[in-house]
């Protein structure tokens, strides 16, 4: 007799002797949902810049758990405002808010960036005291004498020796660190986006901005690094050399300008994606909608045509979850990677002294490789859920899935062989199909329905 509790898919009898039996053949439905795994899903602008924006208004309590596919907490805010005295750094400004995620076993990324169009001293006051070299503007109009804003010179020795500080001060706290999903080069531009038309409107050349790329290689070794497509306004050799060097692709730009100007840089995205999850956020949603630039369609494609693993939320988040539900729902489906168990079939009755086999066909049906990669396990549990035996297919990595266009994933066919442990005891058991670590640990969540609160 099968058990169907809630969360079992089928089960298999382990005797002394081995009867035989048709073997058992079940083919599980993606369920639809959201998932919430590693290196992709929605990202949360807490600070976008502004202290006051976005997810920063938020209630302390609220940590948005009714947000489908929310998977990391973004805090991009200006260096002034966690070193503005040399050497004194006030980190509570980024750990409170992290905090309130982490402990929900969600991750945090960040942005540093040393010029805003709102303050005058993202790069802090004290470095320009201690003989920067900068310039004054104005927006719109670029270098002012006058201008109320004030933009370091990239190139500057003493700027860039305590930006090389404070770098190093940051990689101490966050570089290897799990609960950090990437951190963005953000030291050289106007929001630290790699562009100046909203500040002086300089040009500078290839060798600055690649130093600021060299300056977080230096510091952050283990942590993703993500440079901005907009560092090809300075120069064509950006983006390759920053790719070259393990980084991986950001756009801030999706649905800024009405169509045909709805992004630019899908094009570029086509070395990173294969190998790095890409970054999107799109436009702030309100000043999207009100230039009449919001295509949800477009927003759609965007993902399709970037390969891209995360969305940055870029608005007040509970009003956009309200407004535009139905476009999260249809995004989750497509963003990142979505690993699917289409078959899974063993014999229905074995004896301890032979060996089992699993047969599984796998898919891919999101835009983007399963980067953090992963082993088919079968666990097998008995009726009061306690774990009794643990099959790894060691040969098979969940990595290697190919992605295609919606409705057209190929499938992988995988087969392995398992011989029983000699403790093995006799009995009916349930199965559990899950995919992580070679020693049978899940770490992937499935779009299957039964989930045993362990990713199996």
């Amino acid at each position: 007799m099968k058990r169907h509790i809630g969360m079992v898919i089928a089960s298999i009898v382990i005797s002394a002797v081995a009867a035989l039996a048709d073997p058992v053949l079940v083919r599980p439905a993606d369920n639809g949902k959201a998932l919430v795994n590693p290196m992709m899903g929605w990202t949360l602008n807490f600070y976008s810049n502004h202290l006051s924006n976005y997810g920063s208004k938020l209630p302390p309590s609220d940590t948005l758990d009714d947000f489908p596919g929310l998977s990391c907490i973004y805090l991009r805010l200006p260096w002034g405002q966690i070193e503005k005295e040399q050497g004194r750094f006030d980190w509570s400004v980024v750990d409170a808010p992290a905090q309130r995620w982490i402990d929900k076993g969600l991750q945090v990324a960040f942005r540093f960036s040393a010029c805003e169009s709102f303050m005058r001293y993202a790069t802090p006051q004290w470095v320009e005291k201690a003989g920067a070299k900068g310039h004054n503007f104005t927006v719109g109009k670029g270098v002012d004498d006058k201008g109320p804003f004030w933009e370091p010179d990239y190139n500057d020795p003493v700027f860039i020796e305590n930006l090389d500080r404070f770098l190093a001060a940051a990689a101490g706290r966050y570089d290897g660190n799990p609960n950090v999903a990437f951190v963005d080069v953000g030291s050289f531009g106007v929001w630290g986006e790699g562009h100046l038309w909203a500040s002086t409107r300089l040009k500078y050349d290839a060798a600055t901005v690649k130093k600021h790329i060299d300056l977080h290689l230096k510091h952050f070794k283990r942590t993703l690094l993500a440079a901005n497509d907009d560092f090809e306004s300075q120069s064509k050799e950006i983006i390759p050399y920053a790719f070259e060097n393990g980084l991986t692709l950001r756009d801030d730009s999706i649905l800024v300008q009405p169509p045909p100007n709805s992004y630019f840089h899908a094009a570029m995205a086509q070395p990173f994606w294969p190998k790095f999850p890409v970054l999107l956020e799109h436009e702030h949603y309100g000043s999207s909608v009100a230039r009449n630039a919001w295509k949800p369609e477009i927003f759609l494609r965007s993902i399709e045509e970037y390969h891209a693993s995360y969305m940055t939320i870029h608005w007040w988040p509970r009003e956009f979850l309200e407004r535009e539900r139905d476009l999260i729902d249809k995004a989750n489906l497509r963003l990142g990677y979505r690993v699917q168990c289409r078959e899974a079939s063993w014999q229905a009755e074995v004896s301890r002294k032979d060996t089992i086999t699993f047969a599984s066909k796998w898919a891919n049906a999101a835009v983007a490789p399963c980067y953090p990669g992963g082993h088919i396990t079968f666990t097998l549990k008995d009726a009061k859920a306690g774990i009794v035996a643990v099959f790894v297919n060691e040969a098979f990595d969940v990595r290697s899935l190919k992605v295609a266009a919606a409705g057209q994933a190929p499938e992988q066919s995988v087969t392995s062989i398992h011989g029983f442990a000699p403790n093995m005891p006799a009995g009916e058991f349930d199965v559990f199909v899950s995919v992580g670590l070679a020693d049978g640990t899940p770490k992937i969540g499935l779009p299957v329905h039964g989930d045993d609160g362990h990713r199996r």
